[in-house]
């Protein structure tokens, strides 16, 4: 699920990328419910859907108490979130996912915070993303675009048309 075993927070990503980071808090930003990728105990996907948050410099996940997904992500942090890719074919301005690890949050004051902030209904699990990966996709003209990022090195964007030639990358 795209873990590099480096991490990032949402903070970090977003001053190393800025433009990039804002096009995926747009995307984000375009519908409530997105697709949550966790793994269950014997290693095989869950799919659920989850509304993901943008709060204090982070990137956020609640979920209901003792949910599966919050349960899968206790046992195994890693995951992947996918932008809710919206009706029909039209992507409204590309595929967007994000892969990192989930650290749950449990201190009071956080919790309290992010509650006044979401207006999260209690009890619930509280997840901060770290990521360590964040891919774009697209079509520009003829073209497949795939902009990809991960902690410690700058974005790059592949581009590659519809025949059997090989991507080429953009110079950054």
């Amino acid at each position: 699920m795209g873990d590099t075993g480096t991490a990032d927070t949402w903070a970090a990503f977003e001053a190393a990328e800025p433009d990039l980071a804002a096009t995926v808090r747009e995307r984000f930003g375009q519908f409530t419910h997105h697709a949550l990728a966790t793994l269950r105990k014997d290693g095989s996907p869950r799919l659920s859907g989850i509304e993901a948050g943008f709060r204090f410099d982070e990137l956020w996940l609640g979920m209901m108490p003792n949910s599966r997904k919050a349960l899968d992500l206790r046992r195994d942090p890693r995951l992947s979130l996918l932008a809710n890719p919206g009706a029909g074919t039209d992507m409204g301005g590309g595929d967007v996912r994000i892969s990192g690890r989930a650290v749950e949050v449990t201190d009071a004051e956080t919790v309290a915070r992010y509650v006044e902030a979401a207006g999260e209904p209690q009890p619930f699990h509280l997840f901060r993303i770290e990521l360590t990966e964040v891919v774009r996709t697209y079509v520009d003209g003829e073209q497949l675009v795939v902009r990809t990022w991960a902690p410690g090195r700058p974005a790059r964007t592949l581009r590659r048309g519809n025949d059997d030639s090989p991507p080429t990358q953009d110079p950054n």
